[in-house]
């Protein structure tokens, strides 16, 4: 047989490491709706337990949100639980479209496709529209599927360091040449929490004549005044060329993504993305849902207000406790470990105290950049958080990391 004593052998081996190291990622199971307070079982086999969460993607707490389930209902019982093709054959109702526009709406942009993840629409749109006369300039820390999708392309590829605009700019006067100039970033970056700056990416856009690519999926739904993601924070709404963004995030927290802006470009990505081609179209339950999910937005911004204030509470709180987290403006908090078997056990004692999180270490996040990342729901309420930050401040008193800066983390349990 094709997997042999040897293979397998080598696979338990490499395994057996990475477990031995604190490295080994371990699924915990929920037993709950998602929520701010959720049922877990972990370690398998063992008792329920209910605990805050900290690590959801529930931004806006509108996953579990009644109306929304109810639009999912109703769909179920109209539409049909799924469609059995791709849009392009007999995947395409009438709330795709609708969808679609709404989104373009909602992101001030000249047309929406549909895919079903941020991840597909990362994965199909660069090689609809790039040519290998083109020229792909992406900040260094993009998320891992605009990574995939820039692989995918025949574009030339290159980069610049992080929010570095001096860098940036270098790397545009470089490839004057090229047919198309696409600068490629995240809005929100989202294992750090910070925004790239979108208004001077613009300004440097236009003065190369560069086109702009935005993954704002940690981004729409809250940030801005009203909500729109970081183009709107920045005041750059219609000056973002594509937009890919998810609904399994804030925008409902369930699954989807699109590609938004340029209607050519979009259009392109019809022709030619191939996860669009080749994959089911979104369920009828899912799009009545993310419709429900811009209703409520477009409705009033009381969810967005409560993210933000909740998000400065609980930036201030881990401060004042002495921890060292990442600067920024978003609900991505990273609480700064260094050392990832002290994240596994920081994270494993504060699951002890009730509050559930996640330690991050290579390879999601660079060696020697360890973290918990925090994220913040508009369904926490301050006194839960009050809640959280005092098992914060138990667990990091228990591993002498309280007032500690990098430095000190690091010479007390390494990299």
């Amino acid at each position: 047989m094709a997997y042999s004593s040897t293979i397998r052998e080598a696979h338990s081996t490499q395994l057996s490491a990475m477990r031995d190291q604190g490295l080994l990622k371990e699924e915990r199971y929920i037993h709950s709706p998602q929520s701010a307070n959720i049922t877990v079982e972990y370690p398998s086999g063992s008792e329920l337990k209910s605990v805050i969460n900290l690590c959801a993607n529930n931004y806006l707490g509108l996953s579990s949100h009644p109306d929304v389930i109810q639009a999912a209902h109703t769909a179920l019982d109209h539409r049909g639980y799924g469609l059995s093709s791709v849009r392009f054959i007999c995947g395409t109702q009438d709330i795709h479209r609708e969808l679609e526009g709404a989104l373009s709406r909602f992101l001030g942009t000249e047309d929406t496709i549909l895919f079903p993840s941020c991840m597909d629409a990362n994965a199909g749109v660069f090689e609809a529209f790039l040519e290998a006369e083109d020229v792909i300039i992406s900040d260094r820390l993009v998320h891992a599927s605009i990574v995939d999708g820039i692989r995918l392309c025949k574009a030339m590829t290159d980069t610049y360091k992080h929010a570095n605009m001096k860098h940036l700019e270098q790397k545009l006067d470089e490839h004057r040449d090229k047919r198309i100039r696409l600068i490629v970033t995240d809005g929100v970056f989202s294992m750090d929490g910070d925004l790239a700056p979108l208004d001077e990416i613009c300004a440097l856009a236009e003065r190369y004549d560069a086109m702009v690519f935005v993954d704002d999926s940690h981004s729409s739904g809250f940030m801005g005044k009203t909500g729109r993601g970081t183009h709107e924070h920045f005041g750059v709404v219609g000056k973002i060329d594509v937009i890919t963004t998810t609904l399994g995030k804030a925008l409902g927290g369930a699954a989807g993504g699109c590609v938004s802006g340029r209607k050519e470009v979009v259009e392109l990505c019809r022709q030619r993305a191939r996860p669009y081609l080749f994959s089911n179209t979104m369920a009828p339950p899912l799009v009545a849902g993310a419709l429900k999910v811009l209703e409520i937005l477009s409705g009033s911004t009381e969810r967005r207000d409560k993210l933000e204030a909740n998000t400065k509470f609980w930036r201030q709180g881990l401060t004042d406790a002495g921890l060292v987290i990442k600067k920024g403006d978003s609900p991505i908090v990273p609480v700064m470990l260094y050392n990832a078997k002290l994240s596994q056990d920081v994270a494993r004692d504060l699951y002890e105290e009730g509050i559930y999180v996640i330690g991050f270490f290579f390879p999601v996040v660079p060696n020697g950049q360890a973290r918990i990342r925090t994220q913040l729901s508009a369904d926490h309420d301050i006194p839960v958080l009050e809640k959280a930050l005092e098992a914060f401040k138990r667990v990091g008193d228990k591993y002498g990391i309280l007032g500690l800066d990098k430095k000190g983390i690091i010479e007390k349990y390494g990299m």
